[in-house]
């Protein structure tokens, strides 16, 4: 009797390991873990901290988030940066960094080809031209569909500003 349970018992771990190994396993993180991943986006990271987003883009979603490189906010004047970091500038930063943000999961494919406005979390409107390349509020799309686990990220080239 206890060789046939030990030999169910064993039987059981091998079916329930095999079924678990078919199981698809999340391998990317919220669209704040991939941009914290990427040294790229090491400025944009430190302007969500700021500008306190970090908490609702990695617990809620699905976004997708336009997000400057490094080199964008290298472009822009002497001092912007310095200054939208300030605490007493928190208020327009956040403004600025919820503009990069729309909800739901648009992917380059859904936006090629076509002239569109999308609404960001802030309800305000954001122009897309797909006909010639991609270009989102006039900063063009250098990488795009990075996936995550609530998202997905596109790239530009600068800041986006309401």
């Amino acid at each position: 009797m206890n060789r046939r349970f030990a030999l169910k018992s064993a039987i059981c771990a091998v079916a329930t390991a095999s079924f678990a190994a078919c199981v698809p396993v999340a391998t990317e993180g919220n669209v704040i873990d991939v941009m914290a991943a990427n040294s790229d986006f090491t400025t944009l990271i430190a302007a969500a901290t700021a500008a306190d987003i970090v908490t609702p883009m990695s617990t809620l979603g699905p976004f997708t988030v336009f997000a400057p490189s490094n080199a964008a906010f290298d472009a822009l004047p002497a001092g912007t940066l310095e200054n939208l970091l300030l605490p007493e500038n928190k208020d327009q930063l956040y403004a600025i960094m919820v503009y990069h943000v729309v909800p739901g999961t648009v992917t380059t494919e859904q936006m090629a080809g076509q002239r569109l406005t999308l609404a960001t979390i802030n309800n305000a409107g954001l122009p897309v031209d797909g006909r010639d390349g991609l270009k989102v509020g006039g900063a063009t799309v250098t990488a795009g569909d990075t996936p995550a686990s609530n998202g997905v990220i596109h790239t530009i080239d600068r800041l986006l500003m309401p």
